[in-house]
């Protein structure tokens, strides 16, 4: 299976082409990409080898975004506050000058709080609640309040995870497929039933293999390198992860979600403007979504060594979205949003790890074309 197959709706007509174009380029590219107006669905692509439109896949850091919408919905509800300090729900968090974290400072990443000296096992990687057992002790990377910030790639969602379980009872995983999975019908799993493993295509290697860091630091003297586990090479590169059957079934919720394109958009569609066809209203109020989509820290990210602004978690301030759009991309390629301003949410998977990791060109090619065909369609 390589050719383009799916519908897109009327308007929607460019997406197709930029698709195809893409695919054209690269024969070997696989990938799915999917979008919703005002919570309808106008975009439902696949193509390339071996990848059919129900194919289920590791989405990597995209999972993020399913872990801030339950988030949002318990501050909505005003079952968390942002500015308690996370002691408050999760008393040994309170170790190594951690004491004043606020949720506020853990959900913009400026715990510090971004891994271990000794690094995770596999095992420890697919279980949130372990992995917030092993960094509750651990001192911060740097001192949290004093307005630094980086990227908590492989811990935020164990972290987070843990405040909702002690505010709750309940797994942040166990609340995502009660509010929101099950009932809005979104294929993008935190915890992967063994009953869909059939439907799941395998991460494939970069090309060409990622070649050996020259003049660099070794992983665990990088902040980005204990941030992203590096310093453990027992676990196997990034790119497997996702393979490993203990990561899909444990679903934490930082990098171990396995879903679809259709799966991603239908998520932010469901946040925003809710689902047309099964009658499911937004999750979040306009003012919530407008909040958590509003910047919160911008600046140099010590652990991806880059200039980067985040909301209240979700990535903003995209170049090719407009202001009050928010989602998060994947190592893997992944990308997702909603842009309420368009109307538009966008769902892109695809199944060759890029190099270097992360949405790239193919994604925001397909994003820009989904956007522009959402404003140009007429009012209403």
């Amino acid at each position: 299976m390589s050719g383009i197959q799916g519908r897109t709706a009327e308007g929607f007509e460019a997406v197709r082409e930029e698709f195809a174009a893409l695919l054209a380029a690269d024969p070997e590219h696989s990938a799915q990409v999917a979008a919703y107006l005002h919570g309808r669905p106008v975009v439902d692509l696949w193509g390339g080898p071996h990848l059919g439109g129900d194919a289920l896949i590791g989405v990597f850091s995209s999972t993020k975004g399913a872990a801030y919408l339950v988030a949002a919905l318990l501050v909505q509800d005003g079952v968390l506050s942002l500015e308690r300090e996370v002691r408050h729900y999760w008393p040994h968090f309170a170790a190594a000058g951690k004491e004043g974290v606020t949720l506020h400072q853990l959900l913009t990443h400026q715990a510090g709080s971004i891994g271990t000296e000794a690094g995770f096992s596999l095992a420890e990687l697919a279980d949130d609640r372990r992995l917030a057992a092993l960094l509750a002790p651990h001192r911060p990377y740097w001192r949290p309040g004093a307005g630094l910030f980086g990227y908590h790639t492989a811990t935020i969602g164990a972290l987070l995870g843990e405040v909702v379980f002690r505010a709750t009872g309940s797994t942040l995983q166990q609340l995502y497929e009660e509010r929101i999975r099950a009932p809005y019908g979104i294929e993008l799993f935190l915890g992967l039933p063994r009953a869909y493993e059939e439907r799941v295509a395998s991460v494939l290697p970069p090309v060409p293999p990622v070649p050996p860091a020259v003049d660099t630091l070794p992983a665990p003297d990088r902040l980005g390198g204990i941030a992203g586990n590096e310093h453990r090479p027992d676990t196997g590169p990034l790119w497997t992860w996702p393979n490993s059957r203990t990561v899909r079934a444990g679903g934490q919720a930082s990098a171990g979600g396995v879903g679809s394109a259709r799966g991603l958009a239908r998520l932010y569609a469901a946040a925003v403007h809710g689902t047309a066809d099964n009658g499911r209203p937004p999750l979040l109020t306009p003012e919530t979504a407008a909040a958590w989509a509003l910047p919160q820290v911008a600046g140099q990210d010590l652990v991806l060594d880059l200039y980067r602004p985040y909301g209240i978690g979700f990535m903003v301030g995209l170049p090719f979205l407009g202001a009050g759009s928010f989602g998060h991309d994947g190592a893997g390629g992944s990308m997702a949003f909603a842009d309420p301003r368009s109307g538009l949410a966008f769902g892109y998977v695809r199944r060759r790890f890029p190099q270097p990791g992360g949405a790239g060109a193919d994604a925001e090619r397909l994003a820009r074309a989904a956007r522009a065909c959402a404003l140009a369609l007429p009012a209403g």
